[in-house]
């Protein structure tokens, strides 16, 4: 019995592992691409009310509607987005994610739809940049790349990592850690949007360029999303989101 058991479970374990991301030409016959954001990370990602909007979105709408398709929304926590293109959960993954050598281990990146980098936000004004982290706690969230850029920081004193953007924002609010480290849009639209909070926004930690995922080796996939961004890209639409939410063309130089 335990060696069924053992066989059983072994077989259940392939069939996960050996699931296959679905095709370029299969998502086109269906005409829906099915695309996962974490849904709390504004101005990119975030809920209005019931209605998940946000400048990441936006763009992929308006990149989807240039491949013609529709997208089937998924909201899911941050650290389990690229872990969902393996088990072929969604074919896309659109979430602030920075182009990394290891997150480019696993899956396959798109082209970026825009540059930015971790910026220092402190209640201190004399805590402004990388230097002035040292003997500090600094709050990051788990999985993203502030967290990876502020581990190389050696002389920090701790850095306490929170499951989303909003809870590092609270624990700075709330004098539990000394620094937050966040995108630079977030930063500055919280600064902007909270000006009794004694929020002050400091340098910049790190610059990355920021791009959409599919399963690694789905390559026909990436490049007709890059495509169809660029085409976003070069008739004003993307430029307008842009604007809409920034004042300004996000897109990497």
């Amino acid at each position: 019995m335990k060696l069924f058991k053992v066989i059983a479970s072994t077989l259940a374990l392939c069939a996960v592992f050996s699931v296959q991301a679905r095709s370029l030409d299969d998502i086109k016959k269906g005409g829906k691409i099915i695309v996962a954001t974490e849904g709390q990370f504004a101005p990119f990602n975030y809920f209005k009310g019931t209605t998940l909007t946000g400048f990441e979105v936006e763009v992929a709408e308006l990149v989807a509607k240039k491949m013609g398709l529709k997208i089937e929304w998924k909201t899911i926590g941050f650290d389990a987005l690229l872990t969902g293109l393996k088990q072929d959960r969604w074919d896309l993954v659109i979430a602030s994610h920075g182009v990394t050598e290891e997150r480019a281990k696993a899956v396959t990146f798109t082209e970026p739809h825009y540059c930015s980098g971790g910026m220092v936000i402190s209640m201190d004004p004399a805590i402004r940049s990388a230097k002035d982290l040292a003997g500090k706690i600094v709050a990051v969230q788990t999985g993203t790349s502030y967290l990876e850029n502020v581990q190389k920081v050696t002389t920090i004193k701790e850095m306490k990592n929170f499951p989303t953007d909003v809870d590092a924002r609270s624990a700075l609010t709330s004098h539990r850690v000394d620094a937050w480290v966040t995108d630079r849009f977030v930063a500055k639209e919280v600064v902007a949007k909270n000006p009794k909070a004694g929020l002050k926004l400091g340098e910049m930690v790190f610059i990355e360029r920021i791009a959409s995922a599919v399963a690694k080796g789905n390559q026909p996939l990436a490049d007709a999303w890059s495509k169809a961004l660029a085409e976003t890209m070069a008739d004003g639409s993307y430029t307008a989101v842009s604007k809409k939410y920034f004042n300004e063309d996000v897109r990497c130089n």
